[in-house]
């Protein structure tokens, strides 16, 4: 038990990093969402299209779950 619980404290730090680092780069979390996505659906050859697009949108979007894209604009990868 001791073990999860030390995984799960890495695990939260590395997320509170993650967060500060999107607050402070918006741009560039914007940029590399995208070109994840546009990755994924690749490799996928767009079988997860949706939930690809769904899942980049999020990382764009403006507030306490997403940041700004570039511009401010929101638009798929």
């Amino acid at each position: 038990m001791a073990g999860l619980f030390k995984k799960l404290t890495v695990l939260a730090g590395a997320a509170e990093a993650a967060r500060r680092y999107a607050r402070k780069n918006p741009e560039k979390v914007a940029r590399m969402a995208d070109k994840a996505g546009k990755f994924v659906d690749r490799q996928t050859k767009g079988k997860y299209h949706h939930q690809i697009e769904n899942a980049v949108r999020k990382v764009r979007r403006p507030g306490p779950g997403g940041q700004h894209g570039p511009s401010g604009q929101h638009g798929p990868y």
